[in-house]
């Protein structure tokens, strides 16, 4: 059985700095994951001394808090500053983005619709910049019971599906006087994206490599799973099993954005492994 990786894949830009700054913050703690992927966070606590702190009451005043990728609430960081806690944020700059768009559009008077999974970390700290709360929905269904005033701006969660930001952004166009549309989907999410799309038609099986709590990861598994009927979301070797490859000719392996080269190296040196 032949192996192919998509063409875009595992580690955004987002990512790779939130690594950094990190491993240059020796002996801290994230404020939360910093990223979706258990593993790497066990390799930083054990190779850097990088904790993990669940909550605000964690910190001490002079301890170092790195923030995690995905944000944390507008009141969570004043807190934590209040505390004289050393902050170093690794908030992705995609993500700083959205924030900054309902803070000002709020600020002028638009109802804020974000798109995107209201139990998400990354949305929980975007929608506390909106001055006066914030409208999350998952699809048009979900907009369809709102009442919106006739200003209305619109952010979408960095790694969701372009087609279904689209929908939502053509439901509301002509339902109000003005709308703002903000494409805030990550360029590397539409890359990995598109690469898995392509990679999943041509696949007699799929491989799709991420934390089980990775948006961008199930996002990619979607897709996968779409144009190729086996198609299995792991988060490393050990999850893999030899069944899904027997009697397959081609493997297509993807992976999330929180999920690290060592980790997918695994996993395809495990493939070749059971599928001789």
């Amino acid at each position: 059985m032949n192996i192919k990786l998509a063409e875009s894949y595992g580690f955004c830009f987002g990512v790779k700095r939130a690594i950094k700054i990190a491993e240059e913050n020796r002996n801290s703690a994230t404020y939360g994951p910093l990223i979706h992927n258990a593993n790497e966070i066990d390799r930083l606590k054990n190779d850097y001394n990088v904790a993990l702190a669940e909550k605000l009451s964690d910190f001490r005043p002079g301890d170092t808090a790195v923030i995690r990728t995905h944000g944390i609430p507008k009141e969570e960081l004043a807190a934590l500053k209040g505390k004289d806690v050393n902050v170093i944020d690794a908030t992705c700059p995609f993500v700083t983005k959205p924030q900054q768009i309902c803070e000002e559009m709020s600020a002028e008077g638009y109802d804020i619709v974000i798109f995107g999974d209201d139990n998400h970390p990354e949305i929980k700290g975007v929608k506390s910049y909106a001055a006066n709360g914030a409208h999350v929905v998952m699809n048009v269904t979900e907009l369809e019971v709102l009442q919106l005033r006739e200003k209305v701006a619109l952010v979408a969660q960095t790694t969701r599906k372009i087609e279904e930001f689209n929908k939502i952004a053509t439901f509301l166009i002509p339902r109000h006087k003005e709308v703002r549309v903000f494409n805030t989907i990550c360029n590397a999410t539409f890359d990995n994206q598109d690469a898995v799309r392509e990679l999943a038609k041509e696949a007699d099986v799929m491989i799709v490599i991420g934390g089980k709590n990775s948006s961008n990861t199930k996002q990619l598994h979607s897709i996968a799973s779409y144009h190729c009927p086996d198609s299995f979301h792991i988060e490393s070797a050990e999850d893999l099993d030899a069944s899904w490859f027997k009697n397959k000719q081609l493997c297509g392996v993807s992976a999330g954005a929180s999920t690290p080269d060592w980790i997918i190296r695994e996993v395809v040196d495990r493939i070749g492994a059971l599928s001789r």
